[in-house]
């Protein structure tokens, strides 16, 4: 007997992600695999580059209820065969897919499968600004594949305007969901050990993957400039990446050595936030970053790059944010300078525009938006026909 012949009067949801990890898009997949009801919905888990013994899994903390199915696949493009198994095999009524190259796949994918199913997929970038990053071909598979989806979900207006007008992904399949954020539990979150930190401070903290787009090069030579007002400013970087060999070069090019530790891969960076004199997002280009967010929860002061419409329309004009005017080396380091002048030792603000990212809240929404879709396939409904975003975080 296959999974989909076994009695089960919930629904079948589908999560797919590559891999469980430290970034905004697994942060997201995991929050909803624990937070999602399991009294309405059968959930399932599926990781496409994963094995069972990963120990991302271990802490993940994904509760027993989530059935995880491991592909074990070397890369994403090499997956197509054992997912359309396991999409035959499970017939979930809705997959809900994070991260673009896994997205494509599923749309390819969709004439193949053989039976009904909603596709819903997360959009993790602003997509203009993501395609510098990649290959030119990805723009075709944006506008061709993404009229196939259900539903592209995204995490801020100008993100959904951005596929609207330079993708042609129909308005009415485009939705703005906000990232569910443990707010209690990053308040919670036991402080790291004082050590940590290099030096006297004030100090830096910054989280994401070490890569281009995320402009920890940037925040490198920005804070060799910080460092002429404070000289014992000092940085500590969350996050593993195919640019740590460089970085770490640039660190010792820029003498920067005994003021800037990086930490890898941080299970629980809110740990770091209670030290921290501010958090510093460095991207050139963003979605709208998990990571902000977290430190917005804890009243973190926050120095940014203009990393996306989305990130500009949330933070700009807020009481202790500094938004840069550009993402470059100077335009960070004079903002930080002013932010550091301006800032008293051990200051936190009152974020209020982290609010709707709640876990009670966001979850609401997505809940919401999946019973609409799943209701529309037990009544046969072929399309979406909503005319504006369900929801705008």
């Amino acid at each position: 007997m296959t999974a989909s012949d076994q009695p089960n009067p919930r629904p079948r949801l589908l999560l797919l992600i590559p891999h469980l990890g430290g970034g905004g898009a697994e942060q997201v997949t995991a929050q909803l695999a624990r937070g999602l009801s399991s009294q309405k919905y059968d959930l399932h888990l599926a990781l496409i580059t994963q094995t069972a013994d990963a120990p991302e899994l271990a802490y993940s903390r994904l509760p027993p209820w989530v059935t995880v199915h491991p592909l074990g696949a070397r890369r994403v493009r090499s997956a197509a065969l054992p997912l359309l198994q396991l999409l035959r095999g499970l017939r979930p009524q809705l997959i809900l897919s994070s991260m673009f190259h896994l997205n494509f796949l599923v749309l390819l994918l969709r004439p193949f499968l053989g039976f009904p199913v909603r596709i819903l997929i997360r959009q993790n970038a602003t997509a203009s600004s993501a395609l510098a990053e990649l290959p030119r071909h990805n723009r075709l598979l944006y506008r061709t594949l993404y009229r196939r989806a259900d539903c592209v979900l995204c995490q801020s207006d100008a993100m959904a305007r951005d596929l609207a007008e330079n993708f042609a992904v129909p308005g009415n399949r485009i939705s703005v969901l906000p990232n569910p954020i443990d707010i209690d539990a990053i308040r919670s979150a036991k402080p790291a050990q004082s050590e940590a930190w290099p030096n006297s401070g004030p100090h830096l903290f910054a989280v994401g993957r070490l890569s281009h787009e995320k402009g920890f090069d940037l925040l490198l030579r920005s804070l060799s400039h910080v460092r002429r007002q404070f000289p014992s400013a000092d940085l500590l970087i969350a996050g593993s990446g195919p640019e740590e060999p460089l970085l770490k070069a640039l660190c010792c090019t820029l003498s920067l050595d005994a003021a800037v530790r990086f930490l890898g891969h941080v299970a629980a960076p809110a740990s770091y936030f209670s030290a921290a004199a501010l958090f510093v997002l460095s991207s050139r280009h963003e979605g709208l970053p998990n990571a902000l967010l977290e430190a917005a929860a804890v009243g973190l002061p926050i120095v940014t790059t203009p990393a996306s419409d989305g990130l500009v329309e949330l933070v700009d004009r807020q009481t202790g944010v500094w938004l840069a005017s550009a993402s470059t080396a100077q335009e960070l380091a004079d903002t930080l300078i002013t932010a550091l002048t301006a800032l008293e030792p051990g200051q936190r603000f009152h974020h209020a525009f982290v609010e709707p990212f709640a876990l009670k809240p966001a979850l609401a929404a997505w809940e919401a938006l999946i019973d609409r879709f799943l209701a529309e396939t037990s009544t046969g409904g072929a399309t979406v026909q909503h005319s504006s975003p369900v929801v705008s975080a």
